[in-house]
């Protein structure tokens, strides 16, 4: 395979236009604004709803192929089938509903990879912040469609399918342009801290103004202008990341003093084709670990490899410690990666089968508009995804607390929260769905960075989108199975298809309690055993930082 060359541009470009694809990534959040339609057109109850939701689910997150596709070809081939996968999906959704939502929703998983890989790539030290702020797009991501459904599209689930099926392929095409691998910048450079603090905080300001205006827009009787230009400042809010790149290209700055180069992404993608072995991005690699190069392809097979270290023409190959770089067969074997897939799995899990029943669940404790609650779940839900991706990378730079002590501290909270949801008080539904959003988005923000320190990026983006499927089989474990089943059955003692009060998922919520407090032990457990790994990837003599 040809090696991939690096873009000539800086990966700001990239970075402020994965913003865009990151927000139509997150398509899958509008399965609520829809759902409602589907049940009352197609006479489903709210079991069937749920399993659609898992379809939902499975279709976001399953993204093992994409995983394996990012390493093997350019970001553009990713984008260009995920742009098809939303077309195709909800082009045909009305023609088979479970498997267009799967391929609809998967085109998130396509998206998603090719910008989150590339960028990770593209900022190796700063793995928590990036990972933080293209999650947090995609958290806040519902809060942007919602405001496109209310004040653009009418509140009309037919214009939203049709926007779904032409203007989020037309955005990633745009886009597709801008995503590509890019040589990072020297760590020494002190703007790049300034230049993250800045995507950051427009990032902040959009999601503050998407709630607000959602919000007036339920409170007040807006003109059709007045709502076009809620929705061209909300756009004019999306495009300021790219205010980093023309900043760079008109006032450059040139430092006379070079650190150290940064491993390039295309050396990530195609190390494996080199003389000698990629050296790990946060630690120095030992003069043992340099192999030949027929011995570190896959190309050659394993009888072939026995044979050469059996005449000596290769030295035997040792396994990859934590914090280097790990196939994916070599990270399935280990307890690190399956603990850190179930503390992931119970967390997600949990959460997302409260999202996926947030318009059910209002509507049975007495909430007549459930927007209000969309949204106040996904700015929170932002704000945990950016904040953690912000606050772990501090605290782990500063003082080496491994990223998965605020998964510990966030499903603590979770428990707490699933309480106040089963106690019905009034006043609760509010602050619950909005501390859950927070606890929510930090799983994502952590799991990311984590699983790229631990196992490396070589191979990231197979790895983190095997952990994805937590999400999937969570949603199907709790909301399907469990959810639907609750909320039907108490919907039939009521005598009849809709359920009301606080009954109607009170069981599941004191089930959801109990899976975090597994995931609580379980993240313990998994904090102490990598203490050691982050000791030695961020000691002072051994990582590069970049500010």
């Amino acid at each position: 395979m040809p090696v991939l060359k690096a873009g000539s541009r800086p990966p700001w470009v990239g970075l402020g236009a994965a913003v865009w694809v990151e927000i139509a990534a997150g398509n899958p959040y509008n399965f609520p604004l829809y759902s409602p339609a589907i049940k009352s057109v197609l006479g489903y109850n709210q079991q069937l709803i749920t399993i659609l939701g898992v379809a939902n689910d499975f279709g976001e997150n399953v993204g093992i192929l994409p995983g394996i596709v990012c390493n093997k070809f350019p970001p553009w081939v990713l984008l260009s089938i995920g742009v098809c996968a939303c077309f195709l999906g909800y082009g045909v959704l009305w023609l088979a509903l479970w498997i267009a939502l799967c391929i609809a929703t998967n085109s998130s998983a396509w998206l998603s990879t090719a910008v989150l890989v590339t960028n990770m790539r593209n900022f190796p030290l700063s793995r928590g912040t990036v990972a933080g702020i293209l999650k947090g797009y995609i958290g806040i991501s519902a809060a942007v469609y919602t405001e496109v459904y209310s004040m653009v599209l009418k509140e009309s689930a037919t214009k939203l399918l049709l926007f779904l099926t032409l203007g989020l392929p037309v955005i990633c095409l745009a886009m597709m342009y801008f995503i590509r691998p890019c040589t990072a910048a020297s760590g020494e450079d002190s703007s790049v801290h300034v230049h993250f603090l800045f995507t950051q905080a427009t990032s902040l300001c959009l999601a503050i103004y998407v709630l607000a205006t959602v919000i007036l827009k339920d409170l007040l009787s807006l003109s059709t202008a007045v709502s076009y230009t809620f929705v061209a400042v909300m756009v004019i809010i999306l495009m300021c990341p790219i205010a980093i790149p023309i900043k760079m290209t008109l006032f450059p700055v040139y430092s006379k003093k070079r650190g150290p180069p940064f491993v390039s992404s295309d050396d990530l993608v195609s190390g494996e084709n080199d003389s000698s072995e990629t050296e790990p991005l946060l630690i120095d690699s030992s003069s043992d670990t340099n192999l030949v190069n027929s011995y570190e392809s896959e190309d050659v097979s394993d009888i072939d490899i026995l044979l050469a270290v059996g005449e000596g023409a290769v030295k035997k190959k040792r396994r990859p410690k934590r914090g280097e770089d790990f196939k994916f067969r070599e990270a399935v074997v280990k307890a690190d990666f399956w603990l850190l897939w179930l503390v992931y799995f119970f967390g997600v899990g949990s959460g997302v089968t409260v999202l996926n029943n947030l318009a059910q669940i209002g509507v049975s404790m007495g909430v007549d508009d459930t927007n209000i609650l969309l949204c106040l779940f996904s700015f929170c839900n932002f704000l945990g995804r950016l904040g953690a991706g912000a606050v772990s990378e501090h605290f782990v730079r500063s003082n080496k607390i491994p990223r998965t002590i605020w998964m510990t501290i966030s499903q603590i909270i979770m428990i707490v929260t699933f309480l106040l949801y089963a106690s019905a008080l009034d006043g609760t539904l509010y602050v619950a769905t909005g501390l859950l959003g927070v606890c929510y988005g930090v799983q994502f923000a952590i799991m990311i960075p984590t699983a790229s320190e631990l196992f490396g990026l070589r191979h990231f983006g197979i790895i983190f989108n095997f952990m994805q499927l937590g999400n999937p089989i969570g949603a199907l474990l709790f909301s399907a199975l469990l959810a639907g089943y609750v909320y039907d059955t108490e919907a039939d003692n009521q005598g009849g298809s809709s359920c009301l009060g606080a009954n109607c998922y009170r069981l599941t919520f004191l089930v959801l309690a109990c899976a975090c407090g597994v995931g609580t032990i379980l993240s313990v457990l998994l904090t102490i055993r990598i203490r050691p790994v982050y000791q030695m990837l961020y000691s002072g003599s051994s990582v590069r930082l970049t500010h």
